[in-house]
């Protein structure tokens, strides 16, 4: 039984493409460029695109399922053009090509950003409505309307499976991500200023075990919530300080004050070649809903993130045995730190 895995190289396909080489399934894996995360694994690479329908084609002709998890992941409004033709326009060449080829069943990794906002105190769960206002991030909005795809194939009767991932943290973090960028910069001392707020942190291991009981249990057209924990910025790095020696966010700004000057922050780093970590959609992520229920999915799919330090110190870990961190000794003497605190 053959399953596919689009953006196989990425964050969470990396993960993924390991979860179900341990359960001894056969892996093809399509992959646009970077091959760093599938390097000396036992599968089928098929280089192809999701703006490509005729590789698409190539890499779906006798799939049992498909995991669907390449997207353009931008913080910024000027990279639209890139999201819809990925992360929509991709999304529907994925749909239409699982019906095409007869795959049984897909399984579509969309994101919490999708998903309207609640008032504080309000929980978010599966019954949100899908993001709509054009003054939501182009994010939010491509992949809300990349939802629309796959619903779009499910009335047309594709079997799939939508899921709802909050901000993906762990190992096989080899571009790296966006968070995974912010780690780093704590890890090597270079990220002394940080923003009050923080974020629902789940760990890339835990969506990809979701995605397999997805797969197995969940009925047609349902929609998961996978989320993890609510940890604030200043928390994240005190663990960053504790876990590698390294002094980490002496300073935390007021999110009023990151707004102003979060503009004059992403015009140095695109000048430097780099990512900006604050942004206007960042920030309003940093001070979004905390409260996000993942109960249906621990319901339906026995779905149970782990504790946040954990994923923590198995993430810096990692990074220090990939060489992106120098490895302190912490890091290195023992499982002591692998316990979850109580």
């Amino acid at each position: 039984m053959v399953a596919v895995v689009t953006g196989a190289s990425g964050h969470v396909g990396g993960n993924l493409v390991r979860a179900l080489l341990d359960r001894g399934r056969s892996v093809r894996a399509l992959v646009h460029h970077d091959r760093r995360a599938l390097e000396g694994l036992d599968l089928e690479i098929v280089e192809g695109d999701v703006r490509d329908p005729k590789s698409l084609r190539r890499a779906f002709e006798g799939a049992e399922v498909v995991y669907h998890a390449a997207a353009q992941i931008s913080l910024l409004r000027n990279e639209w053009p890139l999201m819809e033709a990925v992360n929509i326009l991709g999304t529907r060449n994925v749909a239409e090509s699982c019906l095409s080829c007869g795959v049984r069943r897909l399984i579509h990794f969309s994101s919490i950003h999708a998903l309207q906002q609640r008032p504080q105190g309000v929980s978010m769960d599966e019954t949100c409505s899908l993001v709509a206002s054009p003054r939501c991030p182009s994010y939010d909005r491509s992949k809300a309307a990349g939802e629309g795809e796959v619903l779009e194939g499910i009335r047309r009767g594709l079997d799939a499976v939508i899921l709802n991932p909050t901000a993906f943290i762990g190992p096989y973090d080899f571009r790296p991500s966006h968070f995974g960028q912010a780690l780093l910069a704590m890890g090597q001392g270079r990220l002394r200023a940080l923003v009050e707020g923080g974020f629902d942190w789940v760990d890339v291991r835990d969506v990809a075990e979701g995605a397999l009981a997805a797969e197995e249990r969940a009925p047609k057209g349902a929609r998961y919530i996978l989320s993890g924990h609510w940890v604030s910025l200043r928390e994240v790095a005190a663990l960053v300080q504790e876990i590698t020696g390294v002094l980490a966010g002496r300073v935390a700004f007021p999110i009023w004050l990151a707004r102003v000057g979060a503009p004059f922050a992403t015009a140095v780093a695109r000048r430097r070649g780099k990512r900006p970590l604050y942004t206007s959609a960042s920030l309003k992520a940093l001070c979004s809903n905390p409260d996000i229920s993942h109960a249906r999915a621990s319901r339906d799919l026995h779905y149970h993130p782990r504790p946040f330090r954990e994923t923590m110190v198995d993430t810096l870990r990692w990074f220090a045995e990939t060489g992106y961190l120098p490895a302190p000794p912490t890091l290195t003497d023992g499982d002591a730190l692998d316990e979850e605190k109580p």
